[in-house]
């Protein structure tokens, strides 16, 4: 299979889809707000870009419950950021952007997967990541929940500044917004 038929099956699959667009952007911006080369923020782009490529080996089933997930279905969702992990480490010049796609689920407090990395411990631009995903999860809507505002959304990273997320990140990131 040719490389653009890869790109448009995943696409399809939602996998990459607009929210993987919008956290791209939303890297791009805090890249630049953070004073990154553009090397560096193409890297995050990328890596924002395909941070859930590992999605495409959980259940769709899962991945569009309505409901709350059980355990098990939970656990499987979290093997996406290890799964998206080998799918990019596997491709020449992605190494670095697959260990940010590994870490963008773990959490400031260290609560987080798949390492249960703490504080500076997580890749700074794994960090990025997550703030965008965050953030993009938060104002769009899901087969769980509406969208919450800008506002609300604004109000949920700081409630989790310090916990879930890089408490100096946070206040970088709502720059960008």
């Amino acid at each position: 299979m040719e490389d653009r038929t890869v790109i448009k099956t995943i696409n399809a699959e939602g996998i990459i889809g607009q929210h993987g667009y919008r956290v791209s952007r939303l890297c791009v911006s805090m890249g630049r707000q953070l004073g990154l080369t553009e090397r560096a923020i193409t890297e995050l782009s990328i890596a924002g870009l395909f941070h859930d490529l590992g999605k495409i080996a959980v259940c769709r089933a899962i991945l569009e419950k309505p409901g709350k997930l059980t355990t098990e279905e939970y656990t499987e969702i979290k093997r996406h950021s290890e799964i998206g992990y080998r799918i990019l480490g596997s491709v020449r010049g992605m190494e670095n952007m697959a260990e940010f796609v590994l870490y963008h689920h773990e959490r400031w407090d260290g609560k987080g997967y798949p390492r249960q990395l703490k504080g500076g411990e997580i890749p700074l631009y794994s960090r990025v990541i997550g703030l965008a995903d965050a953030y993009d999860a938060m104002t769009n809507n899901r087969s769980y929940r509406k969208a919450l505002s800008k506002k609300a959304a604004i109000q949920e990273l700081l409630r989790n500044s310090g916990t879930q997320f890089d408490p100096e990140l946070v206040g970088e990131f709502i720059k960008t917004l």
